[in-house]
């Protein structure tokens, strides 16, 4: 049996081919060319196991690993102690200690959803950033505003009646070309939300989880396939608390001393699931008395935003049981 390391870069790789009996049989540096890699990968036994670090660009990698048949193991960079702390971090010490760690079945594996699970990440990812550019462009819109003295009458800046107000005012050429700029950037950039929401439609009424989780009020098809992709396979969480753990929606806690204090949330794992809960604590709220209640207790002591988190992460739980149970929400 051969045990590989992978330190992945952006443009390189260092591989660690080791021996059942820890010894390091080869190292060497990679380019991140699809034939230089194929031809490293050849050279493998069949059987042949590899460690992959998970880091912002790892699946195409991945994917050609998979392509290829081999077994592949994705290290949980956050988990990964001994390359985080290692006194010495070279590349080498690092794809050592990884094919080292998968050796002796030590190593912190990441979850890898299905490509059919990446795929609707993406285009779900793809739309966030899309309304990200569109505030943007609302921000731009509103400083040309600002600088003319000018406030909008109307609250959604690209609604109908705002649009009719903006393309009518009397502005300086200057100001003029950069707002009819704006606005026409503003129109592609709504017609290709519109494009992708009909895709998000069209996956989320084949999808009965998705179905399930828009019975809970506030809840469309967007967010409901956006918290089902970032869930994945319900099953692989033991309960509800190892899944607001992993949406980063629990306190820090230190014990010492037999005193135990507890901080400020976590904010690691999944920091899409945990923005759609946030966002979507408000409609939980109208949408369940008992979140409403939790909602204002935890307001008057701790302020809005806490209170926020809280109703996300006992929504969340909610939800952890109507996946798990297959059963629709309940309104209390």
């Amino acid at each position: 049996m051969m045990y590989v390391g992978l330190d992945y870069h952006k443009r390189y790789s260092v591989a660690t081919k080791m021996g059942e009996g820890g010894e390091v049989l080869e190292q060497v540096k990679l380019l991140n060319h699809a034939p230089c890699l194929m031809e490293f990968l050849n050279d493998l036994p069949q059987d042949a196991k590899i460690a992959l670090e998970a880091t912002g660009s790892w699946y195409w990698l991945y994917e050609l690993l998979e392509d290829r048949g081999t077994e592949v193991h994705l290290a949980h960079p956050l988990r990964t102690r001994a390359i985080a702390e290692a006194r010495i971090k070279t590349d080498r010490i690092d794809s050592r200690i990884l094919a080292h760690l998968l050796r002796t079945d030590l190593l912190p594996a990441a979850y890898i959803p299905p490509r059919a699970v990446r795929d609707v990440r993406e285009i779900l990812r793809y739309r966030a950033s899309l309304i990200s550019m569109r505030t943007q462009v609302k921000n731009k819109v509103h400083a040309i505003l600002s600088k003319n003295g000018i406030r909008p009458r109307y609250t959604d800046l690209f609604g109908k009646g705002s649009l009719r107000q903006l393309q009518a005012l009397d502005l300086r050429p200057a100001y003029a070309l950069e707002l009819r700029g704006y606005l026409r950037l503003a129109e592609a950039l709504q017609q290709l939300i519109a494009e992708v929401d009909a895709r998000v439609e069209e996956i989320a009424t084949d999808d009965p989880r998705a179905i399930l989780l828009t019975t809970i009020p506030g809840i469309g098809y967007y967010s409901a396939l956006l918290i089902i992709s970032e869930i994945g396979d319900i099953a692989r969480f033991p309960n509800a608390r190892k899944l607001c753990s992993y949406a980063g929606l629990v306190p820090r806690v230190h014990s010492s001393g037999g005193r135990t204090r507890y901080g400020p949330i976590t904010k690691q794992g999944s920091k899409y699931l945990r923005w759609i809960m946030v966002e979507l604590s408000p409609h939980f709220c109208r949408g369940s008395s008992r979140m409403e209640r939790l909602y204002r207790r935890v307001c008057l002591r701790h302020g809005k935003n806490a209170a926020r988190v809280a109703v996300a992460r006992e929504m969340l739980k909610v939800i952890y049981y109507m996946l798990r149970d297959e059963r629709p929400f309940f309104k209390d």
